[in-house]
């Protein structure tokens, strides 16, 4: 993964817009973010996380079949931050790259569209990155929007193996509750209907999350990890209640980074497996919702052999 280096909190945002760190947290769970400073972009967050990812796998970057990325705050319409990173990272030449636009269930349909690719292809070895600048795309004087979204980057690199299990759920409802306005002379700003979006996430999650279970023949019981895309605690918090799961299966970690989009998914994958709380042979489910409205969800082995 690849954080930022200006950590934002809470009273920080006080002194810019009405509001206050009791009125953020206890609404939402998020304590601080991290926002790009000037020597650093979504380029440089999603380079340094795929990088990072590679030398995790322990391969060659030669190896590497397809990348994919899932943004939806890179500066350019093209080239894609995928073809940055290829570029940067020196990766194969002849392969697949390009971006997906999913929003925050964005990393987890980069996983579906890569796993295509490595089949078109007969690859082995895929990369998958989530990354996001959105502190570019927000409005300063919205209180109802500023004080969620953060930057970062988390980045995996996804072998195709024979044995399960792995499943996908992938969806859209089609809406405008999340809206960034396509390009023109001067910087959008995300625009989103809160009240609608926490309706929509949860009954995405626990829907999600059952039709997973249903299709490998599983129960949560038999899941180590859920790792959710990291929005707001309230609406993980309702569903843990409404699924009357385990709490500890459900990472948190918006208290630090706020809602990163695309990258909130992988970020808390690397943070778990960083703890050791996630380890080669487990078995989990990872849940986006966002944008779209889009919601997608997959089962599969960590570190399958």
């Amino acid at each position: 993964m690849a954080k930022p280096g200006k950590v934002v909190t809470n009273d920080d945002l006080s002194k810019i817009v009405e509001t206050n760190d009791e009125w953020i947290s206890t609404r939402t769970g998020i304590k601080e973010r991290r926002f790009c400073n000037e020597e650093e972009s979504a380029y440089t967050l999603a380079i340094d996380a795929a990088r990072n990812a590679i030398e995790a796998a322990g391969i060659k970057k030669e190896e590497l079949s397809c990348v994919v990325c899932a943004t939806v705050s890179a500066r350019f319409i093209t080239p894609s931050l995928s073809c940055i990173v290829q570029k940067e990272l020196e990766l194969p030449e002849d392969i697949p790259v390009l971006d997906v636009n999913a929003a925050c269930s964005g990393f987890i349909y980069g996983l579906e569209v890569a796993r295509g690719l490595l089949n078109g292809n007969q690859g082995k070895y895929g990369l998958v990155i989530g990354c996001e600048e959105l502190s570019r795309l927000m409005d300063m004087t919205d209180r109802s929007t500023c004080v969620l979204f953060g930057d970062g980057a988390g980045a995996a690199v996804i072998k195709l193996v024979e044995s399960g299990p792995y499943e996908t759920v992938l969806g859209a409802r089609g809406g405008y509750e999340i809206t960034v306005e396509g390009a023109g002379p001067e910087v959008s700003h995300i625009k989103m209907d809160g009240k609608n979006v926490f309706k929509f996430a949860v009954d995405a999650i626990p829907k999600c999350l059952n039709s997973l279970l249903d299709k490998a023949e599983l129960s949560l019981d038999d899941i180590d990890q859920v790792i959710c895309h990291q929005a707001n605690a309230r609406i993980l918090d309702h569903c843990v209640k409404k699924l009357k799961a385990d709490p500890s299966k459900f990472y948190k970690n918006m208290d630090k980074y706020g809602n990163t989009s695309a990258a909130s998914v992988p970020m808390a994958l690397c943070e778990l497996v960083n703890m050791g709380t996630v380890k080669a042979g487990d078995t989990l489910i990872m849940v986006g919702f966002g944008g779209g409205l889009t919601w997608a969800g997959a089962l599969l082995k960590y570190g399958a052999k």
